[in-house]
């Protein structure tokens, strides 16, 4: 087994398609990318590796009529190392995000229990589309839970910067000041009086306070006072491109539909139109540029199968709609304010075009 035959088992040329969620969903979310942000890359990483090799384990049978040059089938590497390294892929993303914080591990569990699910049963059955499609939702929504989780850490931990800087003192952020209320509120209701609520609060701003409230209070408002569920229209749109081009998949080896690809333009324009559309302090020119990089990366390839549905342009299609998940991250992390973000993410775009001549994304 050569480092090549796994590169090519694992689609390495893909990878770069992933650390964008997580990053998006800090953005989404609120948040600035954090140590929980790289956490959820990294655990990203390994879950969607892990559902490459458990795909192709999956799919071995079948690779080996349609796709005999793939490395299970033509015996380059056995079935057995690519379960193994299905589970230990696995084991390590969930390790990965439990360092992250228990809502980030909670996530991750419904993300790999989701991308097993799909390779195993549900991938050959209408609600294969789907399944992926919550994947990729909620992989973003990793990104955002972890980055909250760290911040509302950070924000709380004794001697924490905020405290410890005079600077940030006399302008804390929107976490610490809703841990000053949460601290407040708890005091008051259990009879506290003026003077205690005062001294209780200055203990938060010290990292003395009452560390559950506050923590729990920081994690919904996060730094700067973002929240998860403000990453779930994000999340919901990237699950419609991946809904899109998974359906278009379910034809690459064969060809012949055209339904398929048109659907997936219809959704290409209308999830551009979500990403051009941007809140409130990005700039709008940003998220419209990153916009037009996504349509333009994932429509030209879906039209062209749509009028000639033959596999070999059926299988540039899927693999132009999954280069489309760089811009279409990137846009998302701009229409949040987070341009430079998106402009980080966009910078995968060469690295991926370049190895993707070496390894199939598909």
């Amino acid at each position: 087994m050569r480092p090549r035959d796994w590169a090519e088992l694992l689609r390495v040329s893909a990878l770069f398609t992933v650390p964008g969620d997580a990053l998006a969903g800090a953005a989404s979310a609120g948040g600035r990318p954090n140590r929980g942000t790289a956490l959820a890359v990294g655990a990203s990483l390994c879950l969607y590796e892990a559902g490459m090799a458990l795909n192709d384990w999956s799919d071995r049978d079948e690779d080996a009529i349609d796709r005999p040059h793939r490395p299970i089938p033509s015996g380059r590497i056995s079935p057995a190392a690519a379960l193994g390294a299905a589970g230990a892929l696995t084991a390590a993303g969930l390790g990965l995000a439990a360092r992250a914080g228990r809502p980030a591990l909670a996530v991750a569990t419904a993300l790999s229990a989701t991308v097993w699910a799909y390779d195993l049963h549900l991938k050959h059955t209408k609600a294969g589309p789907a399944a992926m499609a919550a994947a990729r939702g909620l992989d973003l929504l990793l990104g955002a839970t972890a980055t909250l989780s760290a911040a509302g850490r950070r924000a709380t931990a004794p001697g924490s910067a905020v405290a410890a800087r005079p600077d940030r003192a006399d302008r804390p952020d929107r976490a610490v000041r809703g841990a000053r209320r949460a601290a407040g509120n708890a005091a008051t209701g259990a009879g506290g009086s003026a003077p205690a609520v005062r001294r209780t609060r200055g203990a938060v701003a010290r990292g003395q306070g009452p560390a559950p409230a506050a923590s729990r209070h920081a994690f919904r408002a996060g730094r700067g006072g973002g929240s998860v569920r403000a990453a779930a229209p994000a999340a919901a749109v990237l699950a419609a491109h991946t809904y899109a081009v998974t359906t278009v998949s379910r034809n690459e080896t064969q060809g012949g539909s055209t339904r398929a690809p048109l659907a997936a333009l219809a959704a290409t324009g209308a999830v551009a139109a979500f990403a051009a559309r941007p809140r409130g302090t990005a700039v709008p020119a940003a998220a419209v540029l990153l916009a037009v990089a996504y349509a333009r990366t994932a429509a030209v390839p879906y039209l062209h199968a749509a009028l000639n549905p033959s596999p070999p342009l059926t299988q540039r299609a899927v693999g132009g709609g999954i280069r489309a998940m760089i811009p279409l991250q990137a846009a998302l992390a701009a229409r949040s304010g987070a341009g430079v973000t998106g402009l980080a993410v966009m910078g995968l775009v060469p690295l991926a075009r370049k190895l993707a001549r070496k390894v199939s994304p598909t």
